[in-house]
């Protein structure tokens, strides 16, 4: 295994050597890989886990305290309008410009030195901004999260919401700091060792979220569970040091990246697509929480829980080829990047649909059988078409990953006028007909505007750059 992953760290070619037949089927027919398999290991580890901990929510949290743990979760991803798009913009520049490098076991560089030097302005910049904005970031979460939880309390039960808030707040600005620096390992070909830390972090971090629950302190759980993939990633980058510190005390001199010339014409569409994406994929549970109550939040937040971990899974295909999408761009090895996609994508859609097929049934028989648990999720029509939107995205999500490999953001107008139109349905819609009518506006608007234009712009530029 450590052999797999410290080839995986070196760009150049390694001389071929007999493939196993089994082998050689599941990676080049099921797409499995070590990267995707840690990433799936991960995401179905946090499936299995989430069941006991849906379990446990459903035991020892009341249907209020449900609300509330979802939206929680909910509010922290507002740290998309701190983040800026920066980790996929480092995870881009890292690739490119370790393409031309090669990093050996003991983390020493070697191979062009411009490349290291710009290689290193990408971590030297990555660093001081996430370091000032993450001050920010943790005022930010703590006024707003005060001011929206006092503002919308319904119902005679009393939940003591405050101090678990504060904590979900400082621990997310703890993770805010690690992620880009993780981001930047994968560019630099560390996507496996990455995804296996990605493992541990879920593990750890659902252990935690576990004994808060026990413990009978709930709301705790979601800051506990942060705690727990923040503190695995700073054990895990230790031993990355020589590395991380060898780039950090590295002079760029005339080499140094010019990012308002170089990377900010790029990342500031990035940065405005991933802010629209708060209002495409989170902000269903704070206004169901403003308009129907804590309870309905969290069956919603429940039902939302399940949906993305299928996505997160089934995507995991397309989402771990990211780096080597961005050297084989810089190869010019266009054939090899086109065959690399789509056969990811038919791999990704694939477990989606067994995924669907598998969720819903389960669901029908939970409805069926009359089992209470049923109610702390929302009925099979509105989770049926909240799964079909999920198979939507993953091609939506492909498209848009394989056009920003080459950093150029072509996706800008896509998620602007996604955003628009899903966040006025949600409220509209939300405040009418609740759950149901909030999931049918955003289905039709993912189906017409993310698939329809999203697809059209794919094609469009992956024809005249790859003619050029």
């Amino acid at each position: 295994m450590t052999g797999q992953d410290e080839s995986e760290a070196s760009l150049t070619t390694a001389p071929s050597v007999p493939v196993h037949p089994v082998k050689r089927w599941l990676k080049d027919v099921v797409g499995l890989d070590w990267a995707i398999i840690f990433t799936v290991l991960a995401r179905v580890w946090q499936s299995a886990a989430g069941l006991v901990t849906i379990a446990l929510i459903a035991h020892l949290l009341s249907p209020a305290e449900q609300g509330y743990y979802y939206t929680f979760f909910s509010l922290v991803a507002l740290q998309v309008v701190f983040e800026l798009g920066f980790s996929f913009v480092i995870q881009q520049m890292a690739s490119h410009e370790s393409a031309a490098l090669k990093i050996s076991s003991d983390y020493k560089i070697h191979g062009d030195p411009v490349a290291h030097a710009r290689l290193a302005s990408v971590l030297q910049k990555s660093v001081r901004w996430y370091s000032i904005a993450a001050g920010f970031l943790g005022l930010f979460l703590i006024s707003a999260g005060l001011y929206f939880f006092s503002n919308h309390q319904y119902g005679s039960s009393v939940v003591n919401w405050k101090a678990p808030w504060c904590c979900v707040a400082l621990a997310a600005t703890l993770t805010f700091q690690i992620d880009p620096v993780l981001a930047f390992l994968e560019g630099c070909g560390y996507v496996a060792k990455v995804a296996r830390l990605r493992l541990a972090q879920a593990a750890v971090g659902s252990l935690l979220a576990w004994s808060a629950l026990i413990t009978h302190h709930g709301l705790f759980a979601p800051a506990m569970m942060i705690v727990g993939t923040a503190s695995t990633a700073i054990v895990w980058l230790y031993g990355k040091r020589t590395l991380l510190l060898g780039l950090l005390r590295h002079n760029p001199d005339e080499h140094r990246i010019e990012w308002a010339k170089e990377v900010w014409p790029f990342q500031w569409k990035i940065a405005v697509s991933w802010i629209s994406g708060y209002f495409i994929f989170q902000l269903f549970n704070p206004v169901v929480f403003a308009y129907r109550g804590a309870v309905m939040a969290g069956q919603m937040g429940m039902s939302l829980n399940i949906a993305t971990a299928l996505q997160t899974v089934a995507v995991a295909w397309v989402n771990t080829k990211s780096a080597p999408f961005g050297t084989m761009i810089a190869r010019k090895q266009y054939g090899q990047l086109d065959h690399a996609f789509f056969r990811s994508v038919k791999q990704a859609l694939l477990v989606c649909m067994l995924g669907i097929v598998t969720i819903m049934t389960g669901i029908l028989w939970l409805n069926h059988r009359e089992i209470p648990f049923a109610h702390r999720l929302l009925s099979p029509l509105p989770v049926g078409l909240l799964l079909t939107a999920v198979a939507v995205n993953i091609v939506v999500f492909s498209e848009a990953l394989y056009l920003r490999a080459h950093k150029q953001e072509k996706f800008l107008l896509n998620s602007i006028l996604t955003a628009c139109f899903v966040g006025a349905s949600t409220v509209l819609f939300g405040r009418i007909y609740g759950p149901v009518g909030i999931i049918t506006g955003y289905l039709i608007v993912v189906v017409v505007i993310s698939l329809g234009q999203g697809t059209y712009t794919f094609l469009k530029y992956r024809r005249i750059w790859h003619a050029e």
